[in-house]
């Protein structure tokens, strides 16, 4: 191989890994004064229900799509006009009940397919005090030259305010989810 081609290969590999998409990821932790155990079953359990109810200017309804909601269910939540997408459908990848843990993957709506090509979050709810602390890390896998940066940002702010407007009627309702 003389040195232009050594040079044009060297070009070829470096463009291929220039294409190659990288995933990331972002991470939130929200104390809450309520319970963990209770707010593992309003926020992720029922938030079919709850959801709705509690964020009506965003959630419209979630409906489980298949399953019963162990792992391999997947449920659909509808989107007001507020959001610019509306729906994802989101199936359980996983759950532990006693561990407080479960972990999700978007498969289909949102921005799949337009600005990413995947997105699987991991959430873990753990008592802190008389409280809990709920955490999440969540991946994605952008599509190359697409910038998501905004997205995350939105995407952050409404898991933290869902979880808030949980915690507040866990609080208002100290019965409720326990």
């Amino acid at each position: 191989m003389n040195i232009y081609q050594l040079n044009k290969a060297n070009i070829k590999n470096k463009l291929k890994q220039g294409r190659r998409k990288m995933s990331s990821s972002w991470t939130a932790e929200v104390e809450t004064k309520a319970p963990a155990a209770a707010i593992f079953k309003a926020a992720f359990l029922d938030w079919h229900n709850l959801g709705p109810k509690l964020i009506p200017q965003i959630i419209t309804g979630v409906t489980l799509i298949s399953g019963d909601g162990s792992p391999g269910s997947i449920r659909q939540i509808n989107f007001s006009p507020a959001v610019p997408f509306g729906f994802i459908k989101e199936r359980l990848d996983f759950i532990d009940h006693e561990k407080l843990e479960l972990k999700t993957s978007v498969v289909e709506g949102g921005d799949l397919g337009s600005k990413i090509e995947s997105a699987t979050s991991h959430i873990k709810v753990e008592p802190k005090g008389n409280g809990s602390i709920v955490k999440v890390s969540a991946t994605y896998k952008a599509i190359a030259g697409v910038d998501v940066a905004e997205d995350v940002k939105k995407a952050k702010e409404g898991f933290i305010n869902s979880v808030k407007a949980v915690e507040e009627h866990l609080v208002a309702n100290p019965g409720a989810y326990a």
